[in-house]
């Protein structure tokens, strides 16, 4: 979250950044009302503790006449505290949920608007696969070559679950292995995380698991615990170090986390939501990283060049999209996303997103409470976080599946992903 006291002095300015993000912007007003109040509390807390303070000093040279006055003096000021501890407690807990619903500020070179429209393409990489034949999309071709089972995943968990079936299952294990091996040669050390989170971690993170609307919800939440199903490592990653502090010369750390993610995905439908784009339960690799502000902006850059470097690699077409204002996210500064070309998407093909890599600045660690301290400053900074998707599995599938399809039924495999497969074309099985 923002800072208070950046807040009260930038008031106009973070009442734009909400405007340009599409979100109310009353909440900043209220947080800088309900801050001042907070001050006086404290002011007031304070100066009856003095008094109490002055009580005591006083009771050594007292005689016991004078003392049992102070005693009901001080049990008078005990009563005083307790009543200011409680409302300091309440008004505490206001600021905080008013200043959670006060997004990040943004870069300002980040594009100005709410639609998709108004999203900026930076790079261009590949060239659109071109057919001779009829091209298929990916839940035709999962069925003709037997790659997964919907209904059966249907069955089993419901809607948008799925079972991935006999070369799928070794694509994606090949997709893990490429890009950790692709991450790991850039210095990040390798982690597979929990797949459940507490409640305050993925706050701070930027989710809301404690919205009472499913539909902006968004993860799944553990009945009877603090525990949700985390919808991305970026969760497990950043929790990692909560209230920690670090030594500047331990910064940047690097990392490269494995898990499942989970995501109710509320509203998805549609022909473009089919099969395996969007799911509520896939396989993903994350790079994260804590650093120091005046690493962020390069290491922002180093993360979409990896992105950048696994996705040329499988040999796909793709363009890098800067983010507008009103498609960033609470947490995001400024965020990247990849878009591969999928054939089978829309009615003649379209892009469809596959990466994002977003520079937090500090707002995630300040919930967090990450820090670190150095030479050249008096006490503690807070971090500066970064968070960058290396693949996730079902989307980067759906863009092989479709851009690999030959016109007899095959799919030939990106050269990158043999190893780990063990053949170079899925061929339809023999019945």
């Amino acid at each position: 979250m923002l800072d208070v006291n950046f807040i009260r002095d930038n008031a106009e300015a973070v009442k734009a950044n909400c405007r340009n993000r599409g979100v109310p912007d009353f909440p900043v007003e209220r947080a800088i009302v309900i801050d001042a109040r907070r001050k006086e509390l404290v002011q007031s807390r304070s100066e009856t503790a003095a008094r109490k303070n002055g009580n005591s000093a006083q009771f050594a040279k007292a005689t016991p006449e004078e003392r049992q006055a102070l005693k009901a003096q001080s049990a008078e000021l005990d009563k005083e505290i307790s009543i200011l501890d409680a409302d300091l407690k309440l008004i505490e807990d206001d600021l905080t949920v008013n200043l959670l619903a006060i997004p990040n500020m943004t870069h300002p070179d980040a594009p100005v608007g709410s639609e998709a429209a108004a999203n900026k393409v930076v790079a261009q990489f590949g060239e659109k696969r071109t057919f001779d034949f009829k091209p298929k999309d990916h839940v035709a071709l999962c069925e003709s070559l037997d790659l997964a089972d919907f209904e059966a995943g249907t069955k089993v968990a419901g809607q948008k679950f799925y079972y991935l079936k006999n070369e799928a299952v070794l694509l994606e294990l090949a997709l893990v292995q490429y890009a950790m091996q692709t991450v790991l040669k850039r210095g990040y050390t390798p982690v597979i995380t929990p797949d459940l989170a507490r409640v305050d971690v993925l706050e701070g993170i930027g989710f809301q698991p404690r919205d009472p609307n499913p539909d902006t919800r968004q993860v799944y939440k553990v009945a009877d615990t603090d525990l949700c199903l985390i919808a991305t490592a970026e969760i497990t990653l950043g929790g990692m170090h909560k209230d920690q502090i670090f030594d500047e010369s331990q910064l940047p750390l690097r990392y490269v986390g494995l898990s499942h993610c989970f995501r109710t995905e509320s509203g998805a439908a549609g022909r473009d939501a089919r099969g395996l784009y969007r799911v509520h339960q896939f396989t993903k690799v994350e790079m994260f990283v804590f650093c120091t502000p005046e690493q962020s902006e390069a290491i922002h850059l180093e993360i979409k060049e990896i992105e950048e470097e696994i996705f040329k690699g499988l040999g796909l077409a793709f363009h890098v999209i800067d983010t507008c204002t009103g498609d960033l996210g609470g947490p995001a500064y400024r965020k990247y996303d990849l878009e591969a070309w999928m054939p089978g998407r829309g009615t003649g093909g379209d892009y469809g997103e596959v990466t994002s890599t977003s520079n937090c600045t500090d707002y995630q660690a300040r919930r967090l409470g990450v820090r670190y301290k150095g030479k050249g400053f008096k006490g503690t900074k807070y971090v500066h976080t970064l968070n960058g998707t290396a693949v996730a599995c079902t989307r980067a599938l759906v863009a092989i599946l479709e851009n690999g399809q030959q016109a007899d039924g095959s799919i030939v495999i990106p050269e990158v992903l043999r190893p780990w497969i063990g053949k170079d074309v899925i061929t339809a099985k023999k019945k």
